[in-house]
């Protein structure tokens, strides 16, 4: 890896919930030594509300994020690219590093299912900020 901050793209399909939550942890935790971004395939309107609530908890603010639309540009930036159950949607270039992590889906589920959502994507942020650093 270069001198250059690594960056790293979060993408699932709503970008309303995993994506979010991950982009999130790994801004909280990685300050601004990562550059962190997140997109979806099909957007959501916003973000959501459960998500944040239980981000909220951890002291991570996301409330202010908008989902946005994945880009061929935001995948060719990015160091590291993590799918969260987007499939064939995103790009793919050479050189690039690809982890697709199989999470549920938060949508429509209370904040008790979403918590241990959320603490997956802790686990996985960390060990993924432990291999950039």
């Amino acid at each position: 890896m270069s001198d250059q901050k690594p960056a790293v793209l979060f993408v699932c399909v709503h970008n309303a919930g995993r994506s979010q939550m991950a982009a999130g942890w790994l801004r909280h935790l990685a300050g601004d030594r990562v550059d962190v971004f997140s997109a979806g395939s099909e957007p959501a309107d916003r973000i959501n509300a459960v998500a944040v609530a239980a981000m909220a908890e951890e002291g991570i603010d996301i409330a202010g994020e908008q989902p946005a639309v994945l880009t061929t540009d935001a995948v060719r930036q990015a160091d590291v690219v993590v799918t969260m159950g987007c499939g064939d949607a995103c790009p793919v270039f050479p050189g690039k590093r690809y982890e697709d992590w199989a999470l549920t889906d938060p949508a429509g589920l209370p904040i008790e299912q979403v918590r241990p959502v959320r603490d997956e994507v802790r686990r996985r942020v960390e060990t993924l900020l432990g291999e950039l650093l």
